[in-house]
């Protein structure tokens, strides 16, 4: 595998829409390079004889069934649990501030 060139990397970062010193680029060349030529030589690996893993934690799907509550739950109740500032029900936030 090739090195990446600066330019490559200037246009991977203009790509993501990223702006980049000229030290970032330097450093995300070494670094973007590394890490292809690690995914290169994950390639090469013989997996023919490896059975594909489907987990490693060997936990099974845990679902529960749906179950309709009949729970009402009181909205006052929940607004007290705010430590925001509540204006006419409502939590007022930091970004609504004006």
């Amino acid at each position: 595998m090739a090195t990446l060139t600066t330019d490559q990397v200037r246009h991977i970062a203009k790509l993501a829409r990223l702006t980049l010193s000229d030290a970032e680029v330097k450093k995300f060349t070494t670094e973007l390079t590394s890490i292809l030529e690690y995914v290169d030589r994950l390639q090469k690996v013989d997996t023919k004889n490896i059975e594909p893993l489907k987990n490693v934690t060997g936990q099974q799907n845990s679902w529960r069934e749906d179950a309709v509550t009949t729970d009402v739950i009181d909205p006052d109740a929940l607004l007290e649990c705010s430590a925001l500032p509540i204006v006419d029900r409502q939590i007022k936030t930091p970004s609504a501030h004006g």
